[in-house]
């Protein structure tokens, strides 16, 4: 008997973690071998942002946002873009865009980082001009290059 896969939630966060001078941390997709922040989903429609954007730092790279070396921040802002065609599937057929949230976490530099071996297979920290050149989305450039604006 076969389970019916979970949908996926249209609804999900980035989160650009750098540090005070502004590092930013990139990781390797697993799936696609391209760089980016930490992305995810909601597990369930009344999650808050803030909790998904906690639950998938900790899931992705081991980071605690509860640490005192971790300041975690909604930047207020909310993309919405088209589906990739090669994920829509893990939507609902009527499903094609996503509305994404963004945040920062301001870390320390040696913040241990682990990784989700499932979804990510490297990890690298860049300034954040090259970071934002190196990532293959274009709203996750774009909060990138917000970084100086949002970050104290």
């Amino acid at each position: 008997m076969s389970q019916t896969p979970v949908l996926k939630i249209p609804e999900s966060v980035l989160v650009v973690i750098h540090t005070r001078d502004w590092q930013v941390l990139l990781l390797k997709r697993a799936d696609m071998q391209t760089w980016q922040s930490v992305t995810g989903s909601k597990d369930f429609l009344h999650e808050s942002w803030l909790e998904t954007a906690k639950r998938e730092v900790l899931e992705e790279t081991g980071i605690d946002t509860h640490s005192p070396e971790c300041r975690l921040e909604d930047w207020g802002i909310e993309n919405r873009y088209e589906i990739y065609p090669a994920y829509r599937h893990r939507y609902a057929p009527q499903v094609s865009h996503n509305l994404e949230r963004v945040f920062g976490l301001e870390v320390s530099r040696d913040m241990q980082v682990v990784l989700s071996p499932n979804e990510h297979t490297d990890f690298m920290w860049l300034p954040y001009l090259q970071a934002a050149d190196q990532v293959f989305s274009p709203s996750n450039a774009e909060a990138i290059l917000n970084l100086k604006h949002f970050s104290r």
